[in-house]
């Protein structure tokens, strides 16, 4: 059976597109650039989440102790903590909801500086994804973007593209699309952390509140869709799992990158659903 034309439906959606779907219970796998490294934006959470709950289960640090974020500890951004403006007490089980349900990138860089990226790094090491790597909190990567054109995002010139360290995969967050899918495979077959924190993952991954991306190629009451996005100026992502009511369950990483650099592009969102079926559909054949 031949593959899809992915590269004429990225095409036709206005993007280049990089692609990886596997069968997480089977040997079936489908990709399109899979192994290219690529920014992934705010999808460097998931792994930071995996190593706060592989600390967790070693008895290194407490989900439920308390930690209070200050004003002055605030990371812009749209949701959660990032949008408040007094100071939170939350636990840091609590916080990784909110860095993966709305992407709060307070939570994230609170967790980052009690895990530490040399630990996120390693764990990434030890599951074999040399591909994946984390240098750069959320703060860092928005205030790159500022140094970068001189007054940051979100509007962004096109003659600015070329200036962004946040775009290059070599000084920025990194993974590809073959291993963003392995790492939620992981997390799906309980082989990331103990099967407790496995599906305390799970259940927050799918709680994410977006459903214009992955979630759009499977509007389906009874298949499931977990994930975690990731945005930059041109870039949009999202990588999940996809599981079908007979139990059979995908995990999926679509990286796409846009000519324009509008805020709004509908296209770009929703051909990460349509390449993500057309994969999936491709599976279940």
């Amino acid at each position: 059976m031949s593959a899809p034309d992915f590269d004429a439906l990225f095409r036709m959606a206005g993007v280049t597109g990089w692609l990886y779907a596997a069968d997480i219970d089977a040997d079936r796998q489908i990709g399109h650039g899979a192994d290219e490294p690529l920014p992934i934006a705010s999808m460097f959470k998931v792994p930071l989440m995996v190593e706060l709950c592989r600390q967790a289960d070693a008895g290194l640090l407490d989900l439920a102790a308390r930690v209070t974020v200050t004003r002055a500890d605030r990371v812009p951004g749209p949701t959660g903590i990032s949008a408040m403006l007094d100071d939170v007490t939350i636990s840091l089980r609590d916080l990784a909801y909110l860095m993966i349900a709305v992407s709060d990138n307070s939570a994230a860089d609170v967790l980052l500086g009690v895990v530490g990226f040399d630990a996120v790094n390693s764990m990434l090491a030890g599951f074999g994804l040399g591909g994946t790597h984390v240098s750069q909190s959320c703060k860092e990567s928005n205030d790159s973007m500022g140094w970068d054109t001189g007054h940051g995002w979100p509007y962004v010139d096109p003659d600015d593209i070329a200036r962004l360290r946040v775009l290059d995969p070599a000084r920025s967050n990194r993974s590809t699309p073959r291993e963003m899918a392995r790492l939620f495979g992981l997390i799906w077959r309980d082989e990331a952390a103990s099967a407790e924190s496995c599906a305390w993952m799970r259940a927050v991954l799918n709680m994410q509140v977006w459903p214009h991306r992955l979630a759009s190629g499977f509007p389906y009451d009874d298949v499931a869709v977990s994930g975690k996005t990731g945005s930059f100026p041109t870039l949009r992502n999202e990588s999940g799992v996809v599981e079908y009511p007979d139990g059979r369950r995908y995990a999926v990483a679509v990286f796409t990158r846009s000519l324009s650099t509008a805020l709004i592009q509908p296209r770009a969102d929703a051909v990460i659903g349509t390449a993500a079926r057309m994969a999936v559909d491709h599976l279940r054949r």
